[in-house]
């Protein structure tokens, strides 16, 4: 199995890489057939909306990186279960969200036996801000990000995929493993969370 650890692409390796044209279903074809560019390919296509939606999820770039990691192990390991190759991208994103899922229930149970440690890699919303962002939104950010962690991984899940990913609700519901009336219940659980942490903060 391939390791896709990050590493700087040689130039040929760029020559190389499909053109956006090139269908998923022809690089699912290819690697199903053992083609190892293709899984590369597969892996420099997608990496980046994995890694987002990791990253705004966990906001740990040491658990961002192994759920990358494993998520595209996972992926080509059980390439031949996708049924519908034309939508791996949501299928990896799925998969990346199960991971996810896995480090925020072994967080919780760290929590529960007084185990868990601050991270120094932390890296919450404020710090994925733009250079130009003002005091004023980073401020905003940093309130957003103690209204986020206070939310259940299933409501903060759902929340980050419709609002901050832009998935419709349809596909998030499906992305976050449940109903279309779930997802629907979490992202406005999640919204009055956060309505009413900046409110509490405004009336102060």
């Amino acid at each position: 199995m391939t390791s896709f650890v990050a590493r700087a692409p040689l130039p040929a390796e760029i020559a190389r890489l499909p053109r956006p044209s090139t269908p998923d279903a022809v690089l699912v074809a290819r690697a199903l057939g053992g083609d190892r560019w293709a899984e590369e390919a597969i892996y420099r296509r997608h990496v980046h909306r994995v890694t987002a939606v990791a990253a705004r999820l966990l906001r740990r770039s040491a658990d961002v990186d192994d759920v990358v990691q494993d998520t595209f192990v996972e992926a080509l390991r059980d390439l031949g279960k996708l049924r519908e190759p034309e939508r791996l991208g949501s299928w990896l994103v799925r998969i990346s969200v199960h991971r996810v899922h896995k480090i925020f229930r072994r967080r919780r149970l760290l929590r529960w036996i007084g185990l868990e440690r601050m991270d120094t890699n932390d890296e919450p919303l404020v710090a994925q801000a733009r250079s130009d962002a003002g005091h004023e939104a980073r401020a905003e950010l940093a309130l957003l990000d103690r209204a986020l962690d206070a939310l259940e991984w299933d409501t903060r899940t759902a929340w980050v995929l419709v609002v901050l990913e832009g998935y419709a609700l349809a596909e998030a519901a499906e992305l976050a493993g449940c109903s279309l009336a779930t997802i629907k219940r979490r992202v406005a659980r999640a919204e009055a969370a956060i309505a009413l942490r900046f409110e509490e903060v405004r009336d102060v």
